[in-house]
């Protein structure tokens, strides 16, 4: 039976302990990876998270997972917790429940993505739409 996007957004949510923007500021403080997969042109027209890790979301499972050849130095096991933002939170939610697939099960989202941070006058640089 086909689900809806709305089904299989629901199901990776319930399988995510997601932050709101200040609990991930905060986090990213104390040592986790904070994770933009938004694409270069919507980074250029929002702006961007200082000190995030870009990784497009179209790499991101190759980046994070600890047995990829092409994983990132940032990848050093199963028990890394990574934070993903797109720029709502929709995106996000879905790659971090991909990422919970690869065994990164401490990997999350930020409510409302970079849109909702911004709005939480948390740091942000560039980007024109404001």
């Amino acid at each position: 039976m086909a689900r809806t996007i709305d089904d299989i957004l629901a199901a990776a949510r319930d399988r995510l302990a997601r932050v709101h923007p200040d609990q991930a500021h905060d986090e990213m403080r104390e040592g986790a990876v904070l994770v933009d997969i938004r694409p270069a042109a919507q980074r250029a027209q929002e702006g961007e998270i200082p000190d995030a890790l870009i990784v497009e979301r179209n790499v991101l499972e190759w980046r994070f997972d600890p047995a990829s050849g092409a994983r990132l130095p940032q990848a050093t096991g199963h028990d890394l917790r990574v934070i993903v933002f797109c720029s709502e939170g929709y995106t996000s939610s879905l790659a971090a429940a991909s990422l919970h697939d690869l065994g990164l099960t401490r990997a999350t989202d930020v409510v409302g993505g970079f849109k909702a941070w911004r709005a939480a006058g948390l740091p942000t640089t560039g980007g024109g739409d404001r």
